[in-house]
């Protein structure tokens, strides 16, 4: 789990820091400001979150158990449910594709509760 941990951070670093060059440079002229900034909160999601699944990278090898795959996979899941629906809410402008963003804070919520139950339980 170490490697595919340590793959998607890096995967969604390089697209997550892409994104935001993306929005900054070739679509502040092409949205809304009201888009723009979801789109933006995209990004600060995906990139807060890629950190996290690092951080699950590196403890995936230290604590052994199920609940720190648990929370990397729901990082990984929040990521691209949250952070992807609002990417795509903003350039398609199909506003019935926000009704799956909430499942993606619902798996950030849950990979924070998994690596929080994990914390508790150390001796």
């Amino acid at each position: 789990m170490l490697r595919g941990f340590l793959m998607l951070a890096a995967f969604f670093g390089f697209t997550g820091v892409g994104l935001g060059a993306f929005a900054a440079h070739g679509l502040k002229d092409r949205l809304s400001a009201e888009y723009l900034a979801i789109f933006h909160t995209g990004v600060t999601y995906q990139l807060v979150h890629t950190l996290a699944l690092l951080g699950v990278a590196l403890l995936v090898a230290q604590i052994p158990g199920r609940l720190i795959t648990w929370a990397g996979v729901s990082f990984a899941i929040g990521i691209l449910l949250f952070s992807g629906s609002l990417y795509l809410l903003t350039l398609t402008g199909v506003s019935k594709l926000g009704i799956v963003t909430p499942f993606g804070g619902l798996a950030f919520l849950v990979g924070w509760l998994c690596l929080g139950i994990a914390a508790w339980r150390l001796s």
